[in-house]
C-alpha cells in the first residue's frame, strides 16, 4: 500500500510538472514568440515601404514592377512557410509550431493582397478594360488571380469560430493551400519564361512539401 501511494506522489507530481512546462510553453509562445515571429515577418513589408521613399534604400530602374515582384516573392514564401509548419512539427516533435501555422498563412495571403492591389493600383491604374483583358488573356496573370481567389477563401475562414461552423469542410477549403503553392509557382515560372532557376527552387521546395504530406498520409492508410 505504501508502495502504491509513492508511486502514485510521483506520477502525480510528474504529470503536474509537465502540464506546468506545457503551460510555460504555451505562454512563452503567446506572449513572447509569436509577437517577434510577427513583427519579423512585417520586415519585408517595411523594407518595400522604406525603399518606396529612399528611407532604407531605392526600388531601380522600374520601382512599380519591383514593388509586385517583392510582394509577390514574400507571399510566395510565406505560403512555403505555412506549409513547413506541420512537417517540421511532425519531427521535431515540437507541437507548439503548430500555433504559428494560421499567423504564417495570414502573412501569406497580406503579402499577395500587397502583391494584388500594386498590380491593381499602380500598373493598371485600376483600369477595368485592361484589368479584365490582363486576367483573361495572360495566362500567367490568369494562375495568379486563381490562386489569389482560393487565398481569399482561406482567410476568410481562418478564425476559430469559423472552423467550429464548418466543421469537415473547413480542412477540404484549407488543403487548398497545396493547390495556392502549385498556381504560385506556376505563376511565377511563366512570368519569368526564361530564367527559371528561382522558381525551380520554389517548385523543388513544394515538391518536398508535398511529398512529405503523401509519404505521412501514405504511412497512416497501411497502418490502418
Amino acid at each position: 500500500m505504501a508502495t502504491a501511494n509513492r508511486l502514485l506522489t510521483y506520477t502525480t507530481g510528474w504529470t503536474s510538472e509537465e502540464t506546468s512546462d506545457v503551460i510555460d510553453t504555451i505562454s512563452q509562445v503567446r506572449f513572447i514568440w509569436k509577437p517577434l515571429v510577427f513583427l519579423v515577418c512585417l520586415i519585408p513589408a517595411t523594407l518595400v515601404v522604406g525603399d518606396a521613399f529612399e528611407i532604407t534604400g531605392r526600388l531601380g530602374a522600374n520601382p512599380i514592377e519591383e514593388i509586385q515582384d517583392r510582394f509577390g516573392y514574400w507571399g510566395l514564401r510565406f505560403v512555403l512557410i505555412t506549409l513547413s509548419v506541420t512537417p517540421l512539427r511532425r519531427i521535431t516533435g515540437k507541437n507548439w509550431l503548430i500555433r504559428f501555422r494560421r499567423m504564417l498563412g495570414l502573412f501569406a495571403f497580406f503579402y499577395i493582397l500587397m502583391h494584388f492591389l500594386a498590380w491593381l493600383i499602380l500598373d493598371q491604374s485600376l483600369l477595368l478594360s485592361a484589368i479584365k483583358e490582363d486576367i483573361f488573356e495572360r495566362p500567367f496573370i490568369t494562375i495568379g488571380f486563381t490562386a489569389f481567389l482560393i487565398l481569399i477563401s482561406m482567410a476568410a475562414t481562418s478564425t476559430n469560430r469559423m472552423r467550429r461552423r464548418l466543421g469537415r469542410r473547413w480542412q477540404q477549403i484549407h488543403y487548398g493551400v497545396y493547390v495556392v503553392g502549385f498556381l504560385g509557382v506556376w505563376h511565377y515560372w511563366w512570368q519569368v519564361k526564361l530564367d527559371v532557376k528561382d522558381p525551380l527552387i520554389y517548385a523543388v521546395i513544394l515538391i518536398v512539401l508535398l511529398g512529405y504530406r503523401i509519404r505521412v498520409r501514405f504511412k497512416k492508410t497501411i497502418g490502418e
